[in-house]
């Protein structure tokens, strides 16, 4: 008999992708989410309309004792959601209470094990203040200080995952993504990520023969991205291994700069464009995953280059800018 998974927020970009790979692996797969995956086709055995807010929803999803469980479900964006502070409360109440309805229910179902998407924005801020030396190891997190409210939320519900691991026994994994990417995800309009928004910017600057792109702040800030075939191999890895449960990164550890992240993504385009920096929301100066723990308890780190994604991506994403 086929093992049953359910994604909680297979109409989302990572748990889209996720869905997709559970059902060629051969499991049983319901999604569920507020709305459909606009950007790919899923494969899954049941789709759900569901609002994960409402414990009667959380209820009819998570209906019998699932083999395992991909808890994605989340208020999110990228910068230009998540730093202005305008959904603070949003972001907060509507992640908080999916996390505490997912939590409750998954006990009372006897679900076997369960994934949390956790994230790199509750490292604490101090830490991420210098871009060229962030520290980011798992053990960090504490005296905890992130810089948004997402961060705090994210840093919550892991905790409420962890203590119903300690009073009802719930078989938990908690893993903190950094910046995932890839084709199918946003790319417009204020909730896309970094690598979606420079591909844009830099196809629609070609398209309506621009010679310069927006870059927010002076670009110096440095991140990492992780590409979602790897993000997805390592949640597989971390979901199969019996003896770890989180907190543990996933992400890539090629740290660059946004300004050559937008480099990279005119060299793909093979356009060079000049950088126009503004004033925007930024969050904090330096971002790199660390993963020493992930590759101690795993045996395995990601090992795709930043560039070899985002040719993907780019490439996705030019072909839907010339349809606009």
């Amino acid at each position: 008999m086929n093992r049953l998974a359910i994604v909680l927020g297979a109409g989302g970009f990572i748990g889209g992708h996720l869905a997709n790979k559970l059902k060629k692996e051969g499991f049983w797969v319901r999604g569920v989410d507020l709305k459909h995956n606009e950007h790919q086709g899923l494969l899954v055995d049941d789709f759900v309309i569901g609002d994960l807010r409402d414990q009667q929803v959380v209820k009819r999803v998570l209906d019998q004792p699932f083999d395992e469980v991909y808890q994605l479900a989340a208020d999110m964006g990228g910068a230009g959601y998540i730093f202005t502070g305008n959904h603070d409360a949003d972001v907060m109440h509507n992640s908080a209470t999916i996390n505490l309805n997912v939590a409750h229910q998954s006990v009372i179902a006897g679900v076997k094990k369960i994934f949390y998407s956790s994230s790199a924005c509750m490292y604490p801020e101090y830490n991420q203040m210098n871009p060229d030396n962030p520290k980011l190891s798992e053990e960090s997190a504490y005296p905890a200080a992130p810089d948004s409210e997402y961060g705090w939320e994210k840093l919550f519900s892991e905790r409420i995952f962890f203590a119903f691991q300690r009073n009802y026994k719930l078989n938990v994994r908690v893993a903190r993504f950094h910046n995932v990417f890839g084709p199918f995800g946003t790319w417009i309009g204020g909730k896309e990520k970094a690598p979606a928004a420079m591909c844009r910017k830099v196809a629609e600057a070609i398209k309506n023969g621009k010679d310069e792109i927006e870059i927010w702040g002076d670009g110096k800030q440095t991140r990492s991205f992780l590409y979602i075939d790897e993000c997805l191999e390592g949640v597989r890895r971390f979901m199969d291994s019996d003896t770890f449960f989180g907190p543990v990164n996933i992400g890539s550890d090629e740290m660059v700069t946004i300004n050559l992240l937008a480099e990279y993504a005119m060299e793909i385009a093979g356009k060079k464009l000049k950088l126009k920096h503004i004033e925007g929301p930024l969050g904090v100066r330096g971002r790199n995953s660390d993963n020493k723990l992930i590759k101690e308890k795993l045996g395995w780190t990601p090992s795709k280059s930043l560039k070899e994604g985002l040719e993907k991506t780019y490439r996705w994403i030019e072909a839907r800018v010339k349809e606009l």
